[in-house]
């Protein structure tokens, strides 16, 4: 089938300028001899339009280029539609990308798109909200609040948010429903993962997989600030998942479980993140996998 590519530009997205970018766009799909266009994307995340125009237009490829909020917006809005995603990371953190093995260099991330194979991955509702990569409830939430804020963006922006809430940082209550089973505990955070990544090569689930039907679950229980650093450290080290049963819930200070679905009761209104964006938080939080939600154009594996 004689492929044709729309190009979406996040025209705030990361640190770089995009005017570049475009051109090299333009060169390398020219050589492809693949007929393309090149949109910006939209302030309010509303890609429902694509549907139809990927019908009238015969539209094979969705290319983002921006970070994880872009991306999930886009893939959120072309559940089951015959379409594939690449991804030109472009983002301050860039988690799904790294996931999935796709260069941050604009070049060798075309060439993906030109020769690499679109396999499906998942992703998961929360509260029907769509994610395509992590998910979290408490410090890295707030985290990303504040760094929404700021006028710059990139790496350095972030770690110095990440700092200072590190020092302001109170645990929060939580309770939290799996498999049938109920435990209550205060946290710093929680992160629902269907990615390794939270962005920026940092791995918080070291064993998640993008196409396995599981959540990978990160609970950071209360525990002083000192140690907090050290089993956060210990955390991307891990290589193993707790048996999850009422002894590992009591005396770990760090829970690292994977269930297809999980209810979480926000006692105390901890803040929300959705891919890297802040959201809107709520009381309780249904979560449940979305298997082989789309199709993403990864490196071919040798």
């Amino acid at each position: 089938m004689a492929r044709k590519i729309l190009y979406f530009i996040n025209p705030v997205s990361g640190t770089k300028g995009k005017a570049a970018v475009i051109k090299l766009i333009e060169k390398k799909t020219k050589e492809q001899n693949i007929p393309f266009e090149i949109l910006n994307t939209n302030a309010q995340g509303d890609y429902f339009f694509l549907k139809q125009k990927i019908e009238e237009e015969n539209i094979t490829d969705i290319v983002i280029c921006g970070g994880d909020g872009t991306v999930s917006q886009v893939a959120g809005s072309l559940i089951d539609e015959p379409v594939n995603i690449g991804i030109i990371p472009m983002g301050s953190g860039n988690g799904l990308a790294l996931a999935a093995k796709i260069p941050k260099n604009p070049a060798k991330a075309l060439d993906i798109i030109y020769a690499g194979e679109a396999k499906y991955i998942d992703s998961f509702f929360i509260n029907q909200k769509f994610s395509c990569m992590l998910c979290g409830l408490g410090f890295d939430a707030q985290v990303a609040h504040d760094f929404a804020k700021q006028g710059s963006r990139g790496l350095m922006t972030y770690v110095k948010q990440t700092i200072g809430n590190f020092f302001a940082a109170q645990p929060y209550s939580f309770d939290i429903v799996n498999q049938g089973k109920s435990f209550n505990t205060e946290a710093y955070f929680i992160s629902v993962a269907n990615s390794n990544q939270f962005g920026n090569n940092f791995t918080i689930a070291p064993l998640a997989a993008l196409d396995d039907g599981l959540l990978d679950i990160v609970i950071v229980k209360k525990m002083s600030k000192l140690k907090l650093l050290w089993q956060v450290f210990k955390q991307l080290r891990r290589g193993y998942i707790d048996e999850y049963n009422e002894l590992s819930v009591e005396h770990r200070q760090v829970l690292y479980f994977q269930t297809p679905r999980l209810i979480i009761n926000n006692l105390d209104n901890a803040p929300l993140h959705i891919d890297g964006d802040p959201a809107e938080t709520t009381k309780k939080f249904s979560i449940q996998v979305i298997p082989q939600a789309f199709k993403l154009i990864q490196p071919v594996k040798k």
